[in-house]
């Protein structure tokens, strides 16, 4: 096993090489060092590293021309750039060419080994990931259980030993955390999977209308049933049953559930025959159940017979590990399905999103990452892209903090309205600022503030 990470330092300055030579060293890396970027393709292509930290500027190979050769050859390996401060622009374009991070020259150690760790660690997650899809199989549909978090680790590992069982399965957790995906997997990786997966939302239907849901009824059976109906119960025979929301069922339906739990049978309304079911129950719900025993909204016997097993699924502000990767996914989704071209999140706002709160978990990542690609006119999302609305981080970028909208469904013409309009705003009024965030032509910021009748450039 492997004690010590291994970086190649690459520079044409002798003695900054060696200064960082010694400081990683003293770091705990194992440091390898070379002078220009052909130099570092051949070692590269010799012997493994972890992590390549390089200058921009080299006499032969330039560190954008090795980059290029080093990602080709290997995709894995993270690049951090090194650039002065005065050419951030060729930074950018590495970081469009495959680099993980760029830092500026003179550089901030701290910063330095803060980037530098954070890579490694990048690197570490990715391979523990890899490994647990092979333990657990890849039959997980792993393309939407997306997760790296210790916290998500540990889920997805209780999940493979309860799939294969026949308990029922309590599912907890605040809503857009992703229940119904564990449930699916739940389902999928049991020896039901052959069999039907249906779901029904308890807090979708209404009380008179959710026994006849759940259980059927016959023809007649009350107004307006003109035919006989299978339940759902029915309808997941020999498969599984997925109740969402739960917590919502009225307590005379609790009742009912409860005897279909106990007895494994049910009769449809109006019918008097008794039908076997043979459906294993997953359900969940975003309340606190405890506390609904407590005032009795809830029944406790149900209580018991519906937590066998329990998995409570982290809200994405306990897990931001996981955000840099389904934020990628998002991205890589909604370019296709939009026809865009869009690589990723500038620095800036992929911070953002890290320190941001997510009151509305996955879910609402998902909806700002969609409005981002929709909106955007760049390669690479920033913050005025993503219309986050509520709950503005602490030290986050407070101009772009807290961009409002009214009405959802507001046409796309006006969504881009509000963006130009406060982003002219935020920036004092400075056109040539407004349009580099925007990512568009003065020109084009011209024509468009024109149309909205604002004052002449």
């Amino acid at each position: 096993m492997k004690e010590k990470n291994t970086v190649l330092v690459v520079d044409d300055d002798h003695s900054h090489r060696t200064m960082l030579k010694t400081l990683m060293g003293g770091w705990g890396y194992d440091v390898t060092e070379a002078d220009d970027g052909s130099v570092a393709v051949e070692k590269v292509k010799q012997g493994p590293y972890d992590l390549v930290l390089m200058d921009v500027r080299m006499l032969k190979v330039s560190g954008l021309e090795a980059l290029e050769q080093i990602k080709s050859f290997n995709p894995a390996i993270p690049v951090i750039i090194m650039t002065a401060y005065s050419s951030v622009a060729t930074a950018i374009e590495a970081l469009k060419k495959g680099a993980y991070d760029y830092l500026t020259k003179p550089l901030d150690f701290d910063r330095a080994r803060l980037t530098i760790e954070r890579a490694m660690e990048h690197v570490r997650l990715k391979e523990e990931n890899r490994l647990l899809k092979e333990n657990i199989g890849e039959h997980f549909d792993q393309r939407k259980i997306i997760g790296r978090s210790p916290v998500m680790m540990r889920l997805l590992e209780t999940v493979a030993q309860v799939a294969p069982s026949e308990a029922t399965v309590l599912i907890t957790g605040e809503s857009g955390t992703g229940k119904e995906l564990i449930a699916g997997a739940i389902h999928f990786n049991s020896s039901r999977k052959n069999g039907p997966f249906v779901k029904i939302n308890c807090a979708a239907i209404t009380e008179t209308l959710l026994e006849s849901e759940l259980f059927g009824h016959e023809k007649g059976a009350f107004t307006g049933a003109d035919r006989r109906k299978e339940g759902r119960f029915l309808q997941a025979q020999h498969g599984s049953l997925f109740l969402d929301e739960v917590s919502e069922m009225p307590l005379t339906m609790q009742v009912k559930l409860l005897r279909v739990l106990q007895e494994r049978e049910i009769s449809r309304v109006g019918g008097e025959d008794v039908i076997k079911v043979d459906v294993r129950l997953i359900v969940a719900t975003n309340r606190d159940l405890e506390a609904m025993l407590q005032d009795r909204t809830f029944r406790e016997d149900l209580y018991y017979r519906l937590n066998v097993v329990r998995l409570d699924l982290a809200p994405l502000r306990m897990r931001r590990e996981d955000i840099p990767l389904l934020t990628q996914r998002f991205v890589t989704m909604f370019s296709e399905q939009n026809s865009k071209q869009i690589k990723g999140l500038t620095p800036r706002a992929m911070d953002y999103l890290i320190r941001y709160d997510w009151p509305g978990n996955v879910r609402e990542l998902m909806n700002a990452i969609e409005r981002g690609v929709v909106l955007s006119r760049s390669e690479y999302l920033d913050i005025a892209d993503l219309l986050i609305t509520q709950h503005p981080v602490d030290g986050a970028d407070e101009p772009f903090a807290a961009l409002e909208i009214s009405g959802a469904d507001m046409p796309l013409d006006e969504v881009e309205k509000i963006i130009i309009l406060k982003t002219l705003k935020f920036a004092g009024g400075n056109k040539s600022e407004t349009a580099r965030k925007l990512g568009i032509t003065r020109k084009t910021l011209h024509k468009k503030l024109k149309s909205y009748g604002e004052m002449k450039i």
